[in-house]
């Protein structure tokens, strides 16, 4: 039997110089793994072909899930910029009635939301006086009313933060974009003693937009600025 190389010289001696060329490139070495095989026949069991293949498909989960934590980390890291950003823009207002019309603004257009809308209670609610704008943003409602939207009329304490999607927006709070949205985070804000509790607002027409699957750290830090914010103002 003739044992002359059966491949071009100058490929044996590239392939001899750099085998590492090889062993990282994974279509390769699937190929000679298989070629190998093909040599022992089908009666032979290769047990460290079979313990590669199954080192070869943890390393492409944990390729996976490295990549989904790398996304994670970017997503989180924007998200914390948009709300600093929103927060930095709040903190300019001068007064409660810029303060209402900067969160349905520049504060909605930032955190790329389609509404916000921030709901205070009243012994006697009534209309908002002042611009079509202020009293968009702006809902005023009896005493509960923080609570009874948050749990919706279920037997259940009023979280901080409530994340949810929505099928029926409320118009009473949204107005004509009530048809559009798909979901909402809610976000209860506490307004100092002997205040009752105001409810801060952000809906999307995205229904993934908001879920209870999500963290609210960042919104739960964005609602605590607001409500010290809003004390400044409040009677």
């Amino acid at each position: 039997m003739s044992s002359t190389p059966k491949i071009d010289n100058a490929l044996r001696e590239a392939i001899l110089s750099r085998p590492d060329v090889i062993l990282d490139d994974k279509e390769m070495m699937r190929a000679l793994i298989a070629a190998n095989e093909r040599v022992m026949g089908e009666n032979i069991v290769d047990m460290r072909g079979i313990a590669m293949d199954r080192l070869e498909m943890r390393l492409d989960r944990l390729e996976d899930t490295h990549r989904s934590v790398i996304a994670a980390a970017y997503e989180n890291l924007a998200g914390t910029n948009l709300i600093h950003r929103a927060i930095l823009r709040m903190l300019e207002t001068p007064d409660f009635e810029d303060f209402v019309l900067t969160l349905g603004g520049e504060v909605a257009e930032t955190l790329r939301v389609d509404a916000v809308r921030l709901l205070l209670e009243a012994d006697a609610p009534g209309p908002v006086a002042g611009s079509g704008a202020l009293a968009e943003v702006l809902r005023i409602d009896v005493q509960g009313a923080v609570d009874g939207y948050l749990t919706q009329g279920r037997a259940t304490p009023a979280r901080q933060a409530t994340l949810r999607q929505i099928q029926n927006a409320s118009v009473l709070v949204y107005g004509e974009k009530a048809d559009w949205l798909r979901s909402e985070a809610c976000l209860k804000l506490d307004l100092g003693p002997d205040r009752a509790p105001g409810l801060l607002l952000l809906a999307s027409e995205d229904p993934h937009m908001f879920g209870p699957q999500q963290g609210t750290d960042l919104l739960i830090f964005f609602a605590g600025v607001a409500e010290r914010i809003m004390r400044r103002w409040l009677p």
